[in-house]
């Protein structure tokens, strides 16, 4: 436990999306051992390409289907920022710097 009072369920909603991903590793996404992100990275066009669906899915929020695909979306937006993140630490060099300053 770590004594934090989360006023906006970010330890369980952390801990939903921690499964999220574990399930795009055991889905199509990671079938065959080699990830679509991975190519896009190894060609050049990681960072446009998630910072591109992390506008797709902006936009869509709210636009497509019921409040649950909503939720979705929110999801995939907050994923691929996760791999804009990975992507921005791997070009600049910071991968092992994960603490941040306040």
């Amino acid at each position: 436990m770590t004594g934090i009072n989360y006023k906006f369920r970010e330890d369980e909603l952390i801990d939903e999306f921690s499964a999220y991903i574990d399930k795009t590793y055991g889905g199509h996404y990671g079938q065959g051992g080699l990830q679509s992100s991975e190519v896009i990275i190894d060609r050049g066009h990681g960072i446009g390409f998630f910072l591109g669906n992390v506008d797709k899915y902006n936009g869509r929020y709210g636009k497509k289907g019921v409040p649950e695909d909503h939720r979705k979306d929110l999801m995939k937006i907050i994923h691929y920022g996760f791999l804009a993140l990975y992507e921005h630490d791997r070009l600049n060099d910071n991968i092992d710097n994960f603490l941040i300053e306040e």
